[in-house]
């Protein structure tokens, strides 16, 4: 029997692994239940037949790196590995294993239920990104059960904390963990009949926006960061203008532009009544940074524009923070092992393949810039990432397992 016959036949055994996966709530922040799925996940590479480690991230660093509210949740790191007689090149697979938070009403049994529903699975994470996790293992469950060697030596990494900046996660893991891999797969970015050659990347600041408070009755003896913080928004405009200006095309012909997302949180400051003028505002910033930028330069200019803004409003003061930031990412696709993912795409699919450059981040960038070795994305991805009944078609994750399987079973490197 062939993998794909296997897989085909297997069908019910991935979406009962996915099952698994997405009823463990890794909600992050703060990063809950990572010690029950890094369990779950190694268990699972063992079965397949790779030696696996998992790192717990010294407590030491989760001090120095997280929030103090965080510091009661452990990180962990999950790396499987299996050498692949006469191989002599080293394909890394990476996933993490996060998600965001949940809100709304969900359909299907609610955000962890992970049912099964129209040919289709539901609950958070089964898209972003856990069928990527339940397509792998069966990929190569799939391997294992044939007696199908693969033409390269494995690596396998499920890491934590993707969703906020991956510091102790694929950050950590590229830096500390035993891995040597010619080539990586980041399986996220690219789904359907589009392999991911790079991200964008992003700059997250808070903005402060310091007022004076003063009875509501006499707002003129105050100075009200709310209108203060008001008018710095709109005087923005300009350079939210100015970058959709700027722009990147990616190899399937897409124009790509930098943005500006303000305010997806805001606050105001302690003290805050009705009938107070507010003394403090707070908004944040995400300025997206296309392939062709840098973070570095991106922050720079981001400072300088609110600062001159701040300066032509009158009494309108401000302190700018810095939250995160991750790094853009962009491989020209001209290396063999971008055509070699290509041909397993287009077999799988019986469709055409294209190359795109995804518009979120990801972990690519640690494997391409620390690494400097030809990385690609490629999931079997979904819909509703973030958002309320995220779900992935069952085909799809069965056919990115097929993908998986094929390029292990055709390319060498």
């Amino acid at each position: 029997m062939s993998p794909a016959a296997y897989l085909d036949r297997h069908a019910a055994d991935l979406t009962g692994l996915l099952h698994r996966l997405v009823r463990l709530p890794t909600v992050n922040p703060p990063g809950e239940h990572y010690d029950a799925i890094t369990s779950l996940l190694a268990a699972e590479l063992r079965a397949t037949g790779l030696a696996t480690q998992r790192f717990t991230i010294p407590r030491a660093q989760l001090r120095r790196h997280l929030p103090p509210d965080q510091h009661a949740f452990p990180r962990y790191n999950v790396l499987g590995k299996l050498r692949a007689p006469d191989a002599k090149k080293t394909v890394h697979f990476n996933a993490h294993y996060d998600v965001v938070p949940v809100s709304g009403q969900w359909q299907h049994g609610g955000p962890f239920s992970g049912k099964v529903a129209g040919g289709w699975i539901y609950g958070r994470g089964s898209s972003d990104m856990k069928g990527s996790h339940a397509s792998l293992l069966m990929a190569l469950r799939a391997l294992r059960a044939t007696g199908t060697a693969p033409r390269m030596n494995v690596e396998v990494s499920f890491t934590a904390d993707e969703e906020t900046d991956s510091f102790l996660g694929t950050g950590w893991l590229v830096e500390h963990a035993p891995i040597r891999p010619d080539y990586a797969i980041v399986m996220e970015g690219g789904e359907g009949g589009h392999v991911c050659c790079g991200h964008n990347g992003v700059v997250w600041l808070e903005v402060t926006v310091h007022g004076r408070a003063a009875h509501g009755s006499l707002p003129e003896r105050g100075i009200n960061a709310l209108e203060k913080m008001s008018a710095l928004v709109l005087g923005l405009g300009d350079y939210q203008r100015q970058l959709a200006r700027r722009t990147f095309t990616t190899p399937e012909g897409k124009v790509m532009h930098p943005t500006l997302n303000l305010g997806g949180t805001f606050s105001s400051g302690e003290g805050g009544k009705i009938n107070t003028v507010p003394a403090l505002a707070r908004f944040s910033i995400d300025r997206r940074v296309i392939a062709i930028e840098t973070v570095a330069a991106a922050e720079r200019e981001l400072r300088a524009v609110l600062a001159a803004t701040a300066r032509r409003i009158p009494g309108c003061r401000i302190t700018v923070a810095k939250v995160s930031d991750n790094h853009p990412c962009y491989n020209a696709p001209r290396h063999p092992f971008f055509a070699a993912m290509a041909r397993s795409v287009t077999r799988v699919r019986r469709s055409p393949t294209t190359f795109n450059v995804s518009t979120g981040f990801n972990d690519m960038h640690f494997f391409s810039h620390h690494l400097k070795i030809p990385t690609l994305g490629y999931g079997p991805g979904g819909q509703n990432e973030h958002a309320i009944d995220e779900r992935a078609r069952v085909k799809d994750l069965v056919a990115g397992a097929k993908i998986y399987a094929d390029l292990l079973t055709t390319f060498a490197g």
